[in-house]
């Protein structure tokens, strides 16, 4: 068995392995903030699946439903296995870590680690439910991925982080060399639209529910979500009016399809949740958001109104899941937990700050430091408690 001391190795600003007591500690704190808000236990969910699983927003969803309801649960992810002296991928440690406090704590689980854009990950996961957990009363689309092949025809489909239009120019945090820099992105062309819309827009979202429905796995009532983001206008050239904001809106465009089939077949509904932006490893690859997460959180922390993919999803489930109601909704239709991010006067701080930040005085004015280490947590590095001299082992299995 590998037993090693695991130091972080980084490639730019990517951390190109992992630390599995890092990342147990990681779930364990997640859970604990759900058990320490449980009171009582939540009602409503019986059997949830989490597409998307491993990390993030979908970590984060099946942990509040396990611990928070007491579901059973099923996770679909797509993640390395350790293989020799080499690490897994994060969220392959924080699955081992979920099962491991599960089965401490009594609670049904099962995971899939296979690449759910797939008809053999649907085919696979049908047949789980179909044993042992339906029928399903969450689905919880969540995910993350740049690249997607068509189950049905093999095509591949590259996502693309760019402008649509016109160059956006703006600044941004150099991560590898922590320097603010100039930074000028060219329009996508056509491809890279529909590439993009393909791999994160709500064709596979759909693609689950007809799988589901046509194998009679959902519960009457049943709900599903998948998760969004907005964010302010110094993002939107990038985001909301980019490439991945084309993504998005057929996402919404997609639950609204997906929320009339569900009323009338199941007497379910199917949401888009708008969450705040949080440090992930898809948030810090995209141009002018590192330096906004840099700004955001300390305006946010100095109003304590700060949260992190777990108190979200904690708010999520009891405000809008427990006993089945929902509490508030847009003029879109989308469920949205970002009102914290967006209240004007934590908008005016970035604001403000925004034109003075330099190289210089990055560290003075922004909260980039914690920037690096919530990135670093990401991988089970820079986690409080953990002893990185202490060889540990890395061949773990669930």
């Amino acid at each position: 068995m590998p037993i090693q001391a695991i130091k972080r190795k980084s490639r730019g600003f990517i951390c190109i392995n992992a630390h599995p007591e890092g990342c147990r500690r990681n779930v364990e704190q997640q859970v604990d903030v759900i058990t320490s808000r449980r009171s009582p236990r939540l009602s409503g969910l019986r059997n949830v699946l989490v597409i998307g699983a491993s990390t993030g927003y979908g970590l984060a969803s099946r942990i509040a439903a396990a611990w928070g309801f007491g579901a059973r649960t099923v996770g679909v992810f797509f993640e390395r296995p350790p293989e020799g002296i080499k690490t897994a991928s994060a969220g392959y440690y924080n699955t081992v870590a979920f099962h491991e406090l599960a089965r401490r704590d009594r609670l049904h689980t099962a995971s899939l680690n296979a690449d759910a854009f797939s008809n053999q990950a649907k085919s696979e996961a049908i047949e789980i439910i179909r044993r042992d957990f339906a029928p399903i009363d969450l689905i919880v689309y969540s995910l993350a991925s740049p690249r997607r092949v068509d189950p049905d025809t093999g095509e591949v489909f590259n996502s693309a982080l760019k402008p649509i239009g016109q160059p956006f120019s703006n600044k941004t945090i150099e991560l590898d060399s922590e320097k603010v820099v100039p930074v000028t992105l060219e329009p996508a062309n056509n491809k890279e639209v529909t590439d993009t819309i393909a791999v994160m827009g709500g064709e596979d979202w759909s693609r689950w529910i007809d799988a589901l429905l046509a194998n009679d796995l959902l519960a009457p009532a049943v709900r599903t979500v998948a998760y969004s983001y907005i964010g302010p206008e110094v993002t939107w050239p990038i985001y909301r009016d980019g490439t991945i904001g084309q993504a998005k809106k057929d996402l919404e465009a997609t639950a609204q399809r997906l929320d009339t089939r569900l009323v009338t077949e199941r007497g379910g509904r199917a949401w888009v949740a708008v969450n705040k932006a949080v440090v992930t490893q898809a948030s810090a690859a995209i141009p002018v958001v590192p330096l906004y997460l840099s700004l955001l959180a300390p305006a946010l922390k100095s109003r304590d109104l700060d949260e992190g993919p777990i108190e979200q999803m904690h708010r999520l489930f009891r405000d809008y899941f427990a006993g089945g109601s929902i509490t508030s909704i847009d003029q879109a239709g989308r469920i949205r937990l970002d009102g914290r991010e967006m209240r004007s006067d934590v908008q005016e701080d970035v604001s403000r700050l925004w034109p003075r930040v330099t190289t210089e005085n990055l560290r003075e004015i922004t909260g980039f430091a914690d920037f690096q280490r919530d990135f670093r947590r990401l991988f089970g590095f820079e986690v409080d408690g953990v002893d990185y001299d202490a060889p540990v082992e890395t061949d773990l299995r669930w």
